[in-house]
């Protein structure tokens, strides 16, 4: 969803802005990807598409959702801009590359191989008998990899190495930044070494290119869905990622799926307040970097720690934004309307992603921009 720019304020879902990445520059018929580099949660990698548009695998139930969205729910979503086909590729100086091309039914009919990202339920758990559809944001990865990702949680949560393993012969990530990103330990308050990017969003992106080469042959082809880029025109976006919801799997999940997810429920802030942090950051103007957070962080979160949370986000590092508050609780307001006035909504394992500009116009301060004190 989002907030009237004015504000500094916006709501919606994933993007970039001027810090987002080079210009693509267009090969012969398709656009190269990038990572999106500020992807602050989610299973797959987001990439960036042009200054406008992410794509990311297309998952069947996500594209109806997109596709039969009521009108006044479009507002609070990004726009869905179709399928692309997108494959591996070579250039000229031996990399690797993902470039995306439209998607024609025609291009389907000459033999080429294609690969669809299916649900993590439908691709590897059997489902229930008279499962309902229901609406919800789905993942792209198993939460068999979830859970793997949890046992390498110390490991994973550092900065990623370059993808020497996938390299063959060489794949370049290209993604960087002209701002600083910085994990930040909340308790020990110590920042790991400043890079030029999201450190959730290269996770995403290595773990999406080893699913991609593992199921891919020469040429395969994969959909990706093109959705609106909501941050391109931020330069300083901040982004908080929040789950959203008491119970995180839908109504086709296997015994076991629904198990596992309901514990993670109960061990964080889902159960007691319906809602924890998946991932966020806050750019700091004093120090001219962004502090990052990921889901490992708002797991462990209790009900006094995610209101914590919620101060961190709003805080730039020299004040508290308190002139978010009232666009914040009017948007929230509006979408509480609007999903009450439809006939049914049923959301598993949605996200709600808040967004506002942490570039700060001198000019602007006095009125628009209104610090508060430390409390």
């Amino acid at each position: 969803m989002c907030l009237p720019h004015t504000n500094n304020m916006d709501s919606k879902i994933q993007g970039a802005g001027p810090g987002g990445g080079a210009l693509l520059q267009r090969q012969a018929g398709g656009v190269p990807l990038e990572p999106f580099i500020h992807q602050v949660g989610g299973h797959t990698s987001m990439m960036r598409y042009d200054d406008h548009t992410v794509c990311k695998p297309l998952i069947s139930r996500e594209q109806r959702f997109y596709e039969s969205l009521p009108p006044e729910m479009k507002e609070f979503t990004p726009e869905y801009k179709g399928v692309v086909l997108v494959c591996f590729e070579g250039d000229s100086d031996g990399y690797i590359n993902l470039v995306a091309y439209p998607h024609v039914e025609s291009n389907m009919e000459g033999g080429a191989m294609e690969h669809e990202e299916r649900d993590p339920q439908e691709r590897e758990q059997p489902r229930r008998k008279h499962s309902r559809r229901s609406l919800h944001r789905c993942s792209s990865s198993s939460e068999h990899r979830e859970e793997r990702a949890d046992r390498k949680e110390a490991h994973d949560n550092d900065p990623p190495d370059n993808l020497t393993e996938l390299k063959s012969p060489r794949i370049d990530t290209k993604i960087y930044s002209e701002v600083p990103f910085q994990m930040l330990d909340w308790n020990s308050g110590i920042t790991s070494e400043k890079i030029s990017h999201n450190p959730w969003s290269l996770r995403c992106h290595k773990q999406q290119l080893s699913r991609m080469r593992s199921e891919s042959k020469d040429r395969k082809l994969f959909k990706f869905l093109l959705l609106e880029n909501v941050v391109h025109h931020f330069s300083y976006p901040c982004i908080l990622d929040l789950k959203m919801g008491t119970r995180q799997h839908g109504d086709d999940a296997s015994e076991e799926k629904a198990a596992r997810q309901m514990k993670k429920c109960e061990q964080s802030t889902s159960a007691t307040l319906g809602v924890r942090v998946c991932g966020m950051q806050v750019y700091q103007p004093s120090t001219g970097h962004y502090l990052c957070r990921n889901k490992y962080y708002g797991r462990g979160l209790s009900s006094d720690g995610f209101r914590q949370a919620l101060y961190q986000y709003l805080h730039n590092g020299r004040c508290l934004r308190q002139d978010l508050f009232e666009p914040i609780l009017n948007k929230l307001r509006r979408l509480k309307e609007v999903l009450e006035k439809q006939a049914s909504y049923r959301f598993y394992s949605s996200s709600l992603l808040i967004i506002y500009e942490g570039k700060l116009e001198i000019h602007h301060q006095p009125t628009a921009v209104k610090c508060g004190e430390d409390r």
